[in-house]
């Protein structure tokens, strides 16, 4: 009897132990795997340098997270230390040594040849994203006001119109673009696009101008965030445009001479 007891007194502990052990097995906590852009080192954008030259990148007025949910962190990231970096560097070598050389930016534009591709295309990147960096800002959007909202009515009727200009020559691009709203010789306002890194100061373009505002719609603009959706990024661009500083360039293409 004493033997059965202890036997069933036994069966029973095991059964217990082995209860506790398949619930502390249940009992697991979930830890969420980092997400892709958490597994990259981000850093800083004082941290990118160019190297010797007479161009050094435009500093970036905000961090790389700064823009987000329009420019993702690691996209502006990218863009910045990479893409940017690299037309800055290009540009540098492509000018030592030429009557270019201690010129500056806009006046190697306007004179360039444009069958010089290596230079075109590396004084257009440089000049390109260094007004895409100035166009956009955190906390922005919303609308022009003051010099520049009255010659926005003035040229294309409302702000509306304007908007609806300007995001239909941005959806309408197929491949590497930049659109631009620009200041005219004659003083106007209009809305161009170029391809690749061609833009408004290049005595080739459609329509010859000092460009106010940029927005790049290379797909290394937009894909990390927005895959093949480049209308929802072009859409949110305006939730970020730094209309101030915008306004700040229009009145100093008013005073630009050609």
């Amino acid at each position: 009897m004493k033997r059965t007891n202890l036997l069933l007194s036994s069966i029973l502990m095991i059964a217990i132990l082995v209860s506790c052990n398949n619930k502390k097995l249940t009992e697991v906590v979930e830890v969420p795997l980092p997400t892709a852009q958490e597994k990259v080192s981000i850093g800083f954008p004082d941290d990118v340098k160019a190297s010797q030259g007479s161009f050094q990148l435009e500093k970036l007025p905000y961090p790389y997270d700064a823009l987000a949910p329009t420019v993702s962190p690691l996209t502006l990231q990218m863009h910045y230390s990479k893409h940017y970096l690299t037309y800055t560097n290009n540009l540098n070598s492509a000018i030592a040594g030429t009557e270019y050389e201690n010129q500056s930016i806009e006046d190697i534009l306007s004179h360039l040849d444009p069958n010089n591709a290596d230079l075109r295309n590396n004084a257009g990147g440089y000049y390109n994203h260094s007004l895409y960096w100035k166009s956009m800002a955190p906390n922005a959007g919303g609308v022009p006001t003051d010099t520049l909202a009255t010659a926005i009515k003035r040229d294309f009727g409302s702000y509306e119109n304007f908007m609806a200009a300007f995001k239909g020559e941005a959806t309408k691009q197929f491949g590497s673009a930049w659109v631009f709203l620009v200041v005219d010789k004659s003083k106007k306002l209009q809305v161009t696009s170029s391809q690749n890194q061609d833009n408004p100061l290049m005595k080739n373009a459609p329509i010859l101008g000092t460009p106010i505002l940029a927005l790049d719609i290379w797909e290394h603009a937009y894909y990390l965030g927005y895959q093949y959706r480049r209308r929802t990024y072009i859409d949110s661009f305006f939730n970020v445009i730094n209309w101030e500083k915008v306004g700040e360039n229009y009145e100093a293409a008013l005073r630009r001479k050609y």
